[in-house]
């Protein structure tokens, strides 16, 4: 049984993987960000998310019980918002996501996901595999009482990018060019192809992890 091991706190991603028939352990990851990203100054976009998402998974993989670690793949995800060529995270105040707000307002930008998946056998890493993926997203523009109150909601606070699209922000998204799964923050093309390169099936992983 190949055991599916989601290193995120993420109600979205958990939801993505239920609604595509995966059941994963949750084992939130816990590393500096901030220390990661100042480790990688010259990095490019798409290598500081993926990067992001390696960390993650390596991280979860060293707290992992004994029972779950003989046969497991462990993902790790971190997704951004690129906007004007610069990375916007998750806001963390209402002060910031309504900034955020009134950059991206009537305007497109990049929502980047990195993804990294780590195959386990007998304890042992056997595989690692990362991935970037970016997604266009076209925003609308709220009304001021709108946007006051999404702000006040606290959704966009500890999101990237300061929205979401499966949530009270799909309000203010006019239309996306890409993978709506990798807006959420895991995208199931890009996890389908690297579960490929690892040699693991995904009809397995539904009996095995099937809800």
């Amino acid at each position: 049984m190949t055991r599916v091991v989601l290193g995120s706190a993420s109600s979205g991603r958990l939801s993505v993987l239920r609604n595509a028939g995966i059941e994963p352990l949750v084992v939130v990851s816990d590393v500096d960000e901030d220390a990661i990203i100042a480790a990688h100054p010259s990095a490019a976009p798409d290598e500081i998310v993926a990067a992001l998402a390696s960390a993650k998974a390596a991280e979860v993989v060293t707290r992992l019980p004994n029972s779950e670690v003989a046969d497991a793949v462990v993902i790790g995800c971190d997704s951004m918002l690129l906007l004007d060529g610069k990375l916007c995270g998750k806001p963390g105040s209402a002060q910031a996501a309504r900034r955020q707000w009134q950059s991206i307002a009537g305007r497109s930008a990049d929502l980047l996901t990195g993804h990294c998946v780590i195959r386990l056998r007998d304890g042992e890493i056997v595989g690692t595999v990362t991935e970037t993926s970016g997604t266009t997203v076209h925003f609308g523009t709220p009304s001021p009482e709108d946007l006051t109150a999404y702000v006040q909601s606290g959704e966009p606070l500890w999101v990237a990018g300061a929205f979401t699209l499966d949530g009270l922000g799909g309000w203010f998204i006019d239309r996306i060019e890409g993978d709506p799964s990798n807006v959420i923050g895991l995208s199931l093309p890009v996890l389908r192809v690297l579960f490929a390169r690892l040699d693991v099936s995904i009809a397995d992983l539904w009996c095995t992890n099937g809800r």
